[in-house]
């Protein structure tokens, strides 16, 4: 009895190959496929008595791609086993654009990864052209290339320079009309029901089609190939290897360095030759840790925190109809956009009307550039602008479900115009402050229902930023916590959920990331290397210019609330290294940072110029220079290390959660997968991650000691992820 996934009828000479996994909610690219794909073209046989092939999906999806289970499987063990299947793969998509007949890919939704690279094995591609459906090779996002031919035919399709920067190095989706205008696909259709009658037609009108590579004489690549004279016609391909080296900053990133090669080299060779070249490199990333890295939290850990979290999937999720926001500076008029946006009438409100109207000017701002770019008509534009009513009367927020508090960092301030507004709402609102460090539960005592209390935290710029950290209180109620994921969801953000602590899980690590290179400036290491240091390392931004953003006035604010609690609570106080340089920086060279136009950059009207001059000065180098690895995990681990005593300590309830938050919070480095993902993921596991910690805990002190948590899974062969209670 066939256990293939992939049903074959017949009609008119036509056979329809419809995948439809029954096992899966979206069809992958696993053994069941390449197995069913393998009996469906034996049943095709040499094509003798047909007339066409129809590739089509029993999913609302078309094709989702490579199967994240099998990859993230895949290790250097195996890697004789992984190789046969992917060359099996290869070699079944090229038997299937040999055929003798012409195969058309009818493509009803998103087609992405190894979804188009079925496709592309096709003679013509039909999509539908509606808003949700999306096509790409995203496979660099995850840390891999595509490995199903997907370089050597978009490189033959597209040429060299298109294929790397339109798809390959980008990773990013189109719609299906840019996929058209690219020559991804050759015909849109505007209804599914549209897509079979329009492969019969091509099939009619074009019984001997062929992969233009294929042809006879086989049609050149487009541009020419590397070395080709014609390459006059590509100036950019010569420079690509340098453009590249800079934007990764020498960050660990293997995955677009094996794409350039494997493009470049691939386009000197034959079309079978070019696929072995491809899988060798494909191969390379798949078994190597930074994609099991990437995979696991940009598909796994993703999934886990935008899932339902032990809620009943039967709910009905609740929505915000009005929403009141105290506060319009930066961060208060980037959450009423981002409402406003989302469908939701939005009160911002200030202490006077002027302010207010200001940060409504914060939204016309956005708008009137989605506009002038095209993603927005002017109507939708003013239908936007007309939710947000800026005012300083709070009785115009009488009714509303959604109130979210983003004023100064100050408990009485909050305390205050909470205490105004909270009266007027509607019974039952969902009560919200935007808080970065104060803890939620004492905010709550000066709210009338501390149940419908809880911490919302943006990130800024609110428009970009995608991520919403959600802070437990003491009192917060487990509904409280379900709306808030509800609004996450309204306002297309990415929730992670933390309990209650001073600076809670983003701002307490992103300090400790801050302060040791705060430190390392104290010990003589020279600015430059420094920042140096953290972009190798691959974060987004150098760390002392990430300083200045923060503002080191504030530094030393947060520095004395946490110093002050410790005491009032009876602990002590252990002086961090960094101490010494924030307080020289303030009192005795005024250099707070960007806002005050000096820090440890200089300033011209806002602008960022170079490293102040007289750094070196006031804090001289000292040799010698520590190497450029000691630097750049220094900062790793300092983070790793305070995210796993967050985690012993209950600040956070999952790994998914440290992971997420990390990378689209704090900016923690990609190919990491995460702060905890790095601990599992490095050399040696927990154990090696464990041993280095101590041997830096040794050298720069006991801020790098690991926590019982991780001692104890060490010393049990564990990892993290699995010592650990993740949310489904």
């Amino acid at each position: 009895m066939s256990t293939s996934i992939i049903r074959r009828t017949a009609e008119d000479g036509i056979v329809t190959l419809t995948i439809d996994d029954p096992d899966q909610r979206v069809n992958t690219m696993n053994h069941r496929f390449v197995d069913s794909l393998a009996e469906a073209l034996d049943e095709i046989g040499d094509g003798h008595g047909i007339s066409g092939v129809i590739l089509a999906s029993g999913k609302r999806t078309f094709f989702a791609g490579g199967d994240l289970n099998d990859l993230r499987g895949a290790d250097r063990s195996r890697i004789d086993s992984f190789t046969e299947f992917v060359v099996r793969n290869r070699t079944l998509l090229r038997r299937l654009e040999q055929l003798p007949v012409p195969v058309v890919a009818a493509i009803n939704g998103a087609a992405l990864g190894g979804g188009l690279e079925l496709a592309l094995a096709t003679h013509h591609r039909i999509v539908v052209d509606t808003p949700d459906v999306r096509l790409g090779l995203p496979e660099v996002t995850l840390g891999l290339l595509p490995g199903a031919g997907g370089v050597v035919r978009t490189v033959r399709l597209l040429g060299v320079q298109e294929a790397l920067s339109s798809l390959l190095l980008s990773g990013r989706p189109l719609t299906a009309a840019a996929a058209h205008d690219l020559g991804l696909v050759d015909e849109l259709v505007t209804a599914p029901e549209d897509l079979v009658p329009a492969a019969i037609a091509w099939i009619r009108a074009n019984p001997t089609a062929t992969q233009p590579w294929d042809r006879s004489p086989a049609v050149g690549i487009p541009g020419g190939a590397p070395g080709d004279r014609s390459q006059a016609l590509n100036p950019l391909l010569p420079i690509l290897p340098a453009r590249l080296r800079a934007d990764l900053k020498g960050a660990n990133y293997p995955a677009p360095q094996n794409i350039l090669k494997a493009a470049v080299e691939g386009a000197q060779v034959d079309f079978d030759r070019a696929l072995e070249i491809e899988t060798r490199y494909f191969v390379d990333l798949a078994v190597g840790q930074v994609s099991k890295n990437m995979i696991q939290s940009r598909f796994f850990d993703t999934q886990t925190v935008n899932g339902l979290r032990g809620r009943d999937a039967s709910r009905t999720p609740w929505t915000a109809s009005k929403a009141v926001v105290l506060g319009a500076g930066m961060m208060g008029a980037g959450i009423a956009y981002q409402c406003a946006i989302s469908g939701i009438d939005v009160v911002l409100k200030d202490v006077d009307t002027k302010a207010a109207e200001r940060g409504k000017g914060y939204s016309r701002k956005l708008v009137g550039k989605r506009i002038d770019r095209g993603e927005l008509s002017e109507s939708d534009g003013a239908e936007i602008l007309a939710r947000i009513h800026p005012t300083a009367d709070i009785a115009d927020a009488a009714g509303a479900d959604l109130l979210i508090e983003a004023v100064f960092e100050d408990p009485g301030l909050k305390a205050r115009v909470l205490a105004e507004a909270v009266p007027v709402l509607a019974p039952g609102a969902l009560v919200g402050s935007n808080t970065s460090t104060l803890p939620i539960t004492g905010l709550a005592e000066d709210v009338a229902v501390p149940a419908d209390f809880i911490g919302l935290h943006f990130f800024s710029p609110v428009d970009k930023m995608p991520l919403l950290e959600i802070i437990k209180g003491g009192a917060t109620s487990a509904d409280a916590v379900s709306r808030a994921l509800d609004l996450a969801r309204q306002i297309s953000k990415t929730p992670i959920v933390v309990n209650d602590s001073r600076g809670f899980f983003t701002s307490r690590v992103i300090g400790t990331f801050v302060n040791e290179a705060l430190a390392m400036l104290g010990e003589g290491v020279p600015a430059p290397t420094i920042e140096q240091a953290t972009l190798q390392a691959g974060y987004p931004a150098p760390a002392l210019q990430l300083a200045d953003e923060l503002n080191v006035e504030l530094l030393r604010r947060v520095r004395d609330a946490s110093r002050d609690a410790a005491i009032a609570e009876g602990g002590e106080w252990n002086p961090h290294p960094a101490e010494t340089v924030i307080d020289r920086m303030l009192t005795e060279f005024g250099r707070a940072g960007r806002l005050a136009g000096a820090g440890f950059y200089d300033y011209t009207d806002g602008r960022r110029g170079g490293l102040w001059s007289e750094l070196s000065t006031a804090f001289p180098v000292v040799e010698p220079i520590p190497r450029l690895l000691e630097l750049k995990e220094r900062l790793l681990f300092v983070e790793a290390v305070e995210s796993a005593r967050c985690l012993e300590e209950g600040v956070l309830e999952s790994v998914a959660d440290a992971n997420v938050g990390s990378l689209l919070g704090i900016g923690y480095p990609g190919w990491t997968g995460g702060v905890l993902q790095y601990i599992d993921g490095y050399e040696g596991g927990v154990a090696g991650f464990v041993a280095r910690a101590d041997r830096l805990a040794a050298d720069h002190g006991p801020r790098f000691a690991p926590p019982p948590l991780l001692r104890d899974l060490a010393a049990q062969g564990g990892t993290v992820a699995e010592g650990s209670t993740v949310s489904a």
